[in-house]
């Protein structure tokens, strides 16, 4: 017998017996459909026991968060047997990703007329640019997702096939510094790491391999890079002005853009446009913007959105992507744009 089961067999008895209430068995049932829809097996009965007291915690927050969100969803992800702490600790950078060194080179402002005349909606999914989603696994990785994210699109729309690229190495080899008021920030493999690091990195190293000849394994290795399996190169990458309507000009021209968000919010995110007005902006994911749309709230107002490609596995939000608020400053996903470029 699993321990779920074990779980609901002993609440059944204690119902029986006065001890637990209808609520629990309620609560266990569905953590033992969460357990069977995310394949979760755990060592011991005192761990399946904690697991299930923390899934009823998080039940909690996902009611609090329902209640405060005009149009986002929230609801049992598979990360929900993690406490936010937890979550926090396996799945976000370490590495605070709000630092920029004044040096960077930025490009150049659209101008007036260039903004307005942008299409209502674009993606650049229904273009080849985009690789299929990604799983970082319990690794803090996602700046290299974010990165890699960009690169692959560089090198597609620089004519070459679309290609999917090593995370892992960036994750092993990458240990680029920046300078930011006399201190450095360096990335740090599972604990994090910033985009423009690791576009200097492949700059410097002439390249990057291919995902199929240095796959990604989700942890710290040591260094493993063959020219022999390289899939890419960048020539340079830059900076984008913290601005939405820029941040979109230079997407619809130049291929998709990494950005940095405060993703504390996000671990039960299950669907509807991202506008929980309590998202803040100490960044600490990386992620890709892919494509912009619009759609309404329950009282037919429009509300633009991004398509941000997250590196959780498809198995969570959008078939792996979130909509996010667009033109508000949304997990302040202004405040880091950056591409690379091929």
């Amino acid at each position: 017998m699993d321990s779920a089961r074990l779980l609901l067999l002993l609440a059944l008895c204690g119902l029986a017996l006065g001890f637990a209430d209808t609520e629990t068995i309620a609560k266990l049932v569905k953590f033992n459909q969460f357990k069977k829809t995310y394949n979760k097996n755990y060592r011991t009965q005192s761990e399946a026991a904690h697991r299930f007291q923390v899934f009823q915690n998080n039940l909690k927050i996902i009611d609090e968060l329902c209640a405060k969100s005009k149009t986002a969803k929230f609801g049992v992800t598979k990360l929900a047997d993690l406490t936010p702490a937890e979550f926090e600790d396996a799945y976000l950078s370490k590495v605070p990703m709000n630092k920029k060194d004044p040096s960077w080179p930025v490009a150049p402002l659209y101008k007036e007329e260039q903004i307005k005349a942008l299409p209502t909606a674009f993606d650049w999914r229904l273009k080849g640019a985009v690789t299929g989603v990604k799983n970082q696994g319990m690794c803090g990785s996602c700046w290299a997702f974010s990165a890699v994210g960009s690169m692959e699109g560089q090198w597609f729309l620089a004519g070459h096939p679309l290609t999917g690229l090593s995370e892992q190495n960036l994750v092993d080899c990458d240990h680029e510094c920046m300078m930011y008021e006399n201190e450095q920030t360096c990335d740090q493999g599972c604990d994090g790491g910033l985009m423009p690091n690791a576009f200097k990195y492949v700059v410097e190293n002439s390249g990057i391999d291919t995902e199929a000849g240095y796959a990604y394994a989700g942890v710290d290795q040591t260094c493993n890079y063959s020219p022999s399996v390289k899939g890419a190169t960048i020539k340079n990458w830059t900076m984008i002005a913290s601005d939405e309507d820029q941040m979109a000009a230079y997407m619809v021209a130049n291929g998709p853009i990494s950005i940095a968000v405060d993703a504390e919010l996000w671990q039960f995110y299950i669907g509807g446009v991202f506008d929980f007005p309590w998202c803040g902006s100490s960044l600490d994911h990386g992620v890709l913007i892919v494509g912009y749309n619009t759609t309404t709230d329950i009282i037919n107002n429009p509300i633009d959105f991004w398509w941000v490609k997250n590196s959780w596995g498809d198995d969570w939000g959008y078939d792996g992507y979130i909509k996010l608020e667009k033109g508000t400053d949304e997990c302040g996903d202004n405040l880091f744009p950056c591409s690379a470029i091929a």
